[in-house]
């Protein structure tokens, strides 16, 4: 699915490909006519998903891969309650501090940040999300395989990997 947001573009990132890039005020004006499932505000932009777009492809006969939060699942399902949810979680804490820090991206208070986040949103999904499936992101590519048996389970296929 390609999502809405307030951010700007990042060097290569096409509009429509990529994200259904917004101004604050459009991305607002799409809120009010409800024309999200979902949305939340994220380090200061907003991202989330228009639902003519999901339906655009529903009636295409395609089936459609969300990446959301943890809050905006729990507002997408009140919509589409009978998407199937996978939660993807990392190993434990420890190795998600050592992967932010690898980046190299983020000060020592945004990791701090962004740790405790995840705790929250990892207990928040445990108690308040439906996910019918969970997979640990240990390995990238035994999570990639993990992932294909999932969707060709869900879909009625074999999974060719």
């Amino acid at each position: 699915s390609v999502s809405a947001t307030t951010r700007k573009p990042r060097p290569g990132e096409e509009e429509g490909v990529h994200y259904f890039f917004k101004s604050m005020d459009e991305f607002r004006q799409m809120i009010d006519a409800g024309e999200l499932v979902e949305f939340m505000e994220v380090h200061g932009n907003y991202y989330g998903t228009p639902n003519g777009y999901l339906q655009e492809l529903s009636q295409k006969g395609i089936h459609a891969i969300l990446d959301l939060d943890v809050y905006g699942k729990v507002n997408f399902d009140k919509t589409y309650p009978d998407a199937v949810g996978i939660l993807i979680v990392p190993p434990n804490m420890d190795e998600l501090r050592s992967r932010l820090l690898s980046r190299a991206q983020d000060s020592e208070e945004t990791i701090k940040l962004r740790l405790e986040n995840a705790s929250r949103e990892l207990d928040f999904a445990h108690e308040k999300g439906r996910y019918e499936y969970t997979v640990i992101n240990d390995n990238l590519s035994d999570a990639l395989e993990k992932l294909t048996e999932i969707f060709a389970k869900e879909m009625g296929l074999k999974p060719v990997m």
